[in-house]
């Protein structure tokens, strides 16, 4: 649901990427990335919902056996256009950080026959596929949670002497509290190889329902995943008002070279339309490092937007991109920074700004370490987006698993305890 860059390659599928800075200064028309940040050639704004295509240089390395080959390929996002196209004009240089191929099997997705054979009917299928980088927060329906009925508790062995369980059952505590839930699970003759994945749905007489699922594995080669994923429904104790929170923590690790990333996402929706969707993310690929962090704050009138990415390698080189802006009524603000550190310590950077006065006029300004400046009032349109392209309405109709959870009967006279110690999670 929400835009991402990407700086490393899909779980486990190692590939070395050289990150390439420009500092090339242009003009860009900013468009809505659809529902997975993927536009990662960062302008100054990234938002959700379409992204233009854009081909950049990128050097890789790829192994043929102990070789390394080292080609120059120019890869092309090629991403679904949405209806809904946000037209912006913002100062800033493209800076491009590394991709992964889209779309292909992982060695994970390979080995699971190892654990769990198609043709066993008695065990559960091997689900041991580790997660996708920069893919956001799935729906439930995507999941397949399909909670087994009463306590369950089984195992056995398949015809190539992998191990298999199963085991279900029900847990009750205070204040109406039940948490239904299902652990199954696989490993490898040798042991070498295991997968985990447990789901749960949870609810208590205050109104609240939560579906998770905690998901994790590693393989012969020592490559090692975990994914946790909840989506939740409770009232909000300061506003009354109904609350959906969705929220995804994903990571995975290399069990031959010094690579790995993690992810963490989350999302929260309101009755009255307040929306705030975040992401921060890490990556690893032996030598080289990179970070992002952005954010969306929607109340029902003004907007925040932020993005801050940063890479870096063990030689000292250091870069990095960022912005923010805030709009209100038509009126508002766009600011940010593409920087760059050699290693010899020597940095350039270049500042831009844009003041948006609702009037038909944008003041631009900026300036580098280079030298050049500008600062000029244009006639141009203001866009932004009021609204969240997927909000509210969206989320409950994404949720009905989630909303169909029944919770205990509360006995007649029995109520809730209600805690109000905790303050309302607002935007700043």
């Amino acid at each position: 649901m929400a835009a991402s860059s990407r700086g490393f390659t899909t779980p486990l599928e190692f590939k070395l990427r050289r990150l390439e800075s420009s500092h090339g200064f242009e003009l860009k028309k900013r468009r809505r990335l659809c529902f997975n940040r993927d536009q990662v050639t960062v302008v100054s704004r990234i938002s959700c919902c379409c992204c233009s295509d854009r081909a950049f240089p990128i050097r890789r390395s790829t192994r043929f056996g102990k070789s390394t080959q080292k080609e120059e390929e120019w890869r092309r996002f090629d991403q679904k256009k949405s209806h809904r196209r946000l037209r912006v004009h913002a100062s800033s240089s493209t800076m491009p950080f590394a991709s992964p191929e889209p779309g292909y099997a992982s060695k994970q997705e390979k080995f699971s026959p190892r654990c769990t054979p198609k043709n066993s009917s008695d065990g559960p299928q091997s689900r041991d596929t580790p997660p996708k980088r920069d893919t956001g927060i799935a729906n439930e329906e995507d999941w397949g949670i399909s909670l087994l009925n009463g306590t369950v508790n089984e195992s056995g062995t398949n015809e190539d002497g992998s191990t298999w369980y199963r085991e279900s059952g029900v847990d009750l505590g205070e204040n109406g509290y039940r948490c239904r839930w299902t652990r199954m699970g696989g490993r490898s003759k040798d042991g070498s190889s295991e997968w985990k994945e447990t789901w749960w749905e949870k609810s208590d007489w205050t109104g609240y329902k939560e579906l998770g699922v905690e998901k994790s594995g590693r393989n012969a080669e020592g490559d090692s995943w975990w994914e946790t994923w909840q989506e939740m429904l409770h009232q909000d104790e300061w506003s009354n008002l109904a609350r959906i929170e969705r929220s995804a923590q994903k990571q995975a690790k290399s069990g031959t070279e010094n690579a790995g990333w993690f992810e963490k996402w989350w999302e929260k929706y309101d009755a009255k339309g307040w929306t705030e969707k975040g992401a921060h993310k890490y990556g690893r690929l032996n030598e080289q490092s990179w970070w992002e962090k952005w954010g969306e704050h929607y109340d029902g009138g003004s907007v925040i937007k932020w993005t801050d990415k940063w890479a870096e390698t063990e030689l000292g080189t250091k870069w990095g991109d960022k912005w923010e802006e805030k709009f209100f009524a038509g009126i508002g603000s766009r600011q940010g920074e593409t920087w760059h550190v050699s290693p010899g310590g020597e940095r350039w950077s270049r500042t831009w700004g844009e003041e948006h006065f609702g009037n038909g006029k944008v003041h631009k300004y900026g300036k580098s370490t280079t030298g050049e400046s500008w600062d000029i009032v244009v006639d141009e349109e203001t866009y932004y987006e009021a609204e969240p392209h997927y909000g509210w309405a969206d989320v409950v109709g994404d949720s009905s698993q989630l909303l169909s959870i029944k919770p205990t009967e509360r006995p007649p006279g029995v109520y809730p305890d209600i805690d109000f110690g905790s303050s309302p999670d607002r935007p700043t």
